[in-house]
């Protein structure tokens, strides 16, 4: 599975409530296999995250101008990352959350 694949698919909730769209996703390693996987995606809401959202990353660092930090974290407010196995996306992507095995 590649990221691109869940790039801006619709995000919904297990109950059916809608989230939003992704537009970042998250992978760790340290599996025993030795492989990344998918745990989490970042889901925003309003049009102009999707645009910019947590790609800034200045609101989570404390380093550097605050007025750069004050306007990320302004327009990303929106986001939320989210375990993947807790999201369903529209239209449904094979192998979603966990990616397929055979790949």
């Amino acid at each position: 599975m590649r990221a691109g694949e869940l790039l801006g698919r619709a995000a919904y909730d297990l109950h059916g409530r809608r989230l939003g769209r992704v537009v970042d996703v998250v992978v760790r390693g340290g599996f025993p296999d030795g492989r990344l996987r998918l745990t989490d995606v970042i889901v925003t809401r309003h049009w102009w995250s999707r645009v910019v959202g947590r790609l800034i990353g200045a609101e989570r660092h404390p380093s550097g101008p605050w007025a750069i930090r004050v306007v990320a974290r302004a327009v990303s407010r929106g986001s939320r990352q989210l375990p993947a196995d807790q999201v369903q996306l529209l239209p449904p992507v094979p192998g979603f959350p966990f990616g397929d095995p055979a790949s």
